[in-house]
């Protein structure tokens, strides 16, 4: 583990692991925020709105691309070759998908560029354009980031205790049962997020991202809760005039199921930053804002890292500082690895065998026995 390091140790020749998966550290860290800060070079914290639109052209030069490769050339291609292309055209036209998303969330952190009307103004856009309600997802979004790795006030991933599991999560503790699990997950994981805060924090009442007078929301947050509805209200307009234009199953091939695979990486990605054997969670009694920032954990995706303009292997520097734009976060975590240390987690395993085994071993917290205030993922029933 460590900074970079390994989380696995080596097995001995009679196949025993040495070592069990190793956790990160969960005292009080030597160091604080001010530390971190110090490391990390003075440009790392500087917003360039250049530079911010640079990518954003990038990501929508490749949108339109992949459209106009689709809609001139596949039907001219012969059979089967013309049923081939269509599904790579969804897998790529989704990643870049998830590239615009990502960019319309740094405008959510103020991180796009030091104009915030121009922050909310390009992500208000593109996240409507993506049906993602912007400033409803902007204010949860950002308590998770005030609240994170705090097992009562955290807002989306929250862990359950093993008390609170529902009883047939027993029967789908097995091979079909997490294939059945991760299939409903990537698929409706975020848009049920968004409509009844399924995995979100617990509320006294329902919660929806679309409903102003939302738990999720105060009084002064409710006028930009309806903005929301509205971007969402006109792209679904604008969705129905091209699918009474173009056909329904046109829109489904250009653009709905590029967004269903958009929405499945988005639940991928944010799945396994925040689960892991070796992550913490923390009761109120133990919490604090730099320890539930420190867990969570980077990921390493291959090419698809600056596809994803990197969140996929800053999301730590991305938890600390996440007005940082997402261009000056990776020089920004080799640079702070070295304070970190111990606490800073990454882990290699290529991210398809990640994400069978978190959905194996991740399945409730509990402290450990005498323990109390942290909780750690356990998947004995």
């Amino acid at each position: 583990m460590g900074a970079g390091g390994r989380l696995f140790a080596s097995t001995t020749k009679t196949g025993r692991k040495k070592n069990p998966i190793k956790r990160v550290p969960f005292s009080k860290p030597p160091f604080n925020i001010r530390d971190i800060m110090k490391a990390i070079p003075p440009h790392g914290f500087k917003r360039s709105l250049l530079r911010s639109f640079s990518y954003l052209v990038r990501d929508l030069t490749l949108v339109f691309l992949f459209y106009y490769i689709a809609t001139t050339y596949f039907h001219l291609l012969p059979s089967p070759y013309n049923y081939l292309a269509w599904p790579i055209y969804w897998i790529l036209q989704g990643c870049v998908f998830l590239g615009v998303w990502v960019i319309a969330h740094e405008c959510g952190h103020h991180a796009f560029s030091d104009y915030q009307w121009v922050d909310d103004t390009v992500g208000f856009i593109f996240h409507s354009a993506l049906m993602v309600p912007y400033f409803s997802w902007k204010h949860s979004h950002r308590r998770h980031h005030s609240n994170i790795g705090s097992i009562e006030h955290d807002e989306v991933f929250v862990p359950k205790p093993k008390s609170e599991i529902e009883w047939y999560y027993k029967y789908l503790n097995n091979p079909p049962g997490r294939v059945i699990t991760l299939a409903i997950t990537l698929v409706l994981g975020w848009p049920l997020y968004l409509a009844v805060n399924a995995s979100g924090r617990q509320y006294d009442r329902f919660a929806c991202h679309y409903d102003p007078y939302s738990p999720i929301y105060n009084a002064r947050e409710r006028l930009q809760i309806y903005i929301s509805d509205v971007g969402v209200i006109v792209t679904t307009h604008l969705l129905y005039r091209v699918a009474l234009a173009k056909g329904l199953a046109w829109l489904i091939c250009i653009y709905g199921l590029p967004w269903l695979i958009l929405n499945g990486i988005i639940v991928f990605i944010t799945y396994l930053h925040h689960t892991h054997p070796s992550l913490p969670h923390y009761d109120s009694s133990e919490w604090d804002w730099l320890r539930g920032a420190l867990a969570t954990i980077d990921r390493d995706y291959g090419v698809l890292n600056k596809v994803f303009h990197n969140i996929t292997n800053t999301h730590v520097a991305h938890h600390l500082f996440s007005a940082m734009p997402h261009y000056n976060a990776v020089e920004a975590t080799e640079a702070m690895k070295p304070i970190l240390g111990e606490y800073y987690q990454f882990d290699g395993t290529p991210v398809y065998k990640a994400m069978w085994r978190e959905a194996k071993e991740c399945l409730y917290v509990e402290p450990d026995e005498g323990g109390k205030g942290v909780f750690w993922y356990k998947n004995n029933f």
